[in-house]
């Protein structure tokens, strides 16, 4: 069996549950040994997960301290050589006119504040060892915008920004920044959203089916690997023939 990620060191944020955990044990079956983060790791259980981690550790990737901590015991452990910032919430589904800011705030702080607090925290030693692989979940929220979820959408959006601007920077380090960008996966996030949401996002995808984890974990996975060593500042699709761009 191949296992590209052997020995390669990765954390992943939210990956006690949903879709973190299913990528998670992707990059654990290719050999990676997988740290995880997440704000309530006593949701993980390793038998249901599949894999056994290296390390959990309790952290709040919104608060800049905490998640510096987190990397330096992270890092114990050896050189993290990938990431994968998977950490997000929906928030409410709301017109724009009803949206509170309080909410609005939380929103872009765990969808986009944490990618740039966790990817800055690592950034240095990957570019000291040469090597690196970071991952950014978005969504095509954030290609397309999507009425009622104006603030996820506007996050996930910064996410790709965040994503081209980064990768630039590291372009010639050996560091490659990527981004995901999914359609509706079936998660806890969907608990989040009303049956009339679902239903209007199901039915923009043309293979008419959501997106599963295992799926989704595939493409995370090709984009931490060593095969994908020349393509960096792109996003994947991830849509069902949705976005074809």
């Amino acid at each position: 069996m191949r296992r590209p990620l052997e020995n390669r060191i990765a954390v992943v944020t939210g990956g006690a549950r949903g879709l973190g955990r299913g990528i998670a044990r992707r990059l654990a079956d290719d050999g990676a040994r997988v740290i995880v983060w997440d704000i309530a790791p006593a949701a993980f259980d390793p038998v249901t997960a599949g894999f056994d981690p290296l390390a959990m550790i309790r952290v709040d990737v919104t608060d800049e301290a905490a998640v510096a901590a987190a990397a330096e015991e992270s890092l114990t452990h050896g050189a993290v050589s990938i990431l994968v910032n998977n950490a997000g919430m929906n928030g409410p589904v709301k017109q724009v006119a009803d949206y509170d800011y309080a909410t609005w705030r939380k929103v872009m702080a765990v969808n986009l504040d944490s990618v740039f607090l966790v990817s800055r925290a690592f950034v240095p030693r990957m570019v000291a060892e040469g090597h690196g692989r970071i991952v950014n979940v978005a969504s095509i929220a954030g290609k397309e915008g999507v009425p009622g979820i104006a603030a996820y959408a506007s996050a996930k959006a910064g996410v790709i920004g965040f994503t081209k601007s980064l990768a630039r920077e590291l372009v010639t380090t050996g560091v490659t920044v990527n981004a995901v960008a999914p359609v509706m996966v079936e998660t806890d996030l969907l608990k989040e959203m009303t049956p009339e949401h679902i239903a209007a996002s199901k039915a923009k995808i043309p293979m008419q089916r959501f997106l599963t984890i295992e799926e989704l974990a595939g493409v995370v996975a090709f984009a931490a690997g060593p095969d994908c060593s020349f393509t960096t500042g792109f996003t994947f699709d991830a849509s069902g023939g949705r976005a074809t761009y």
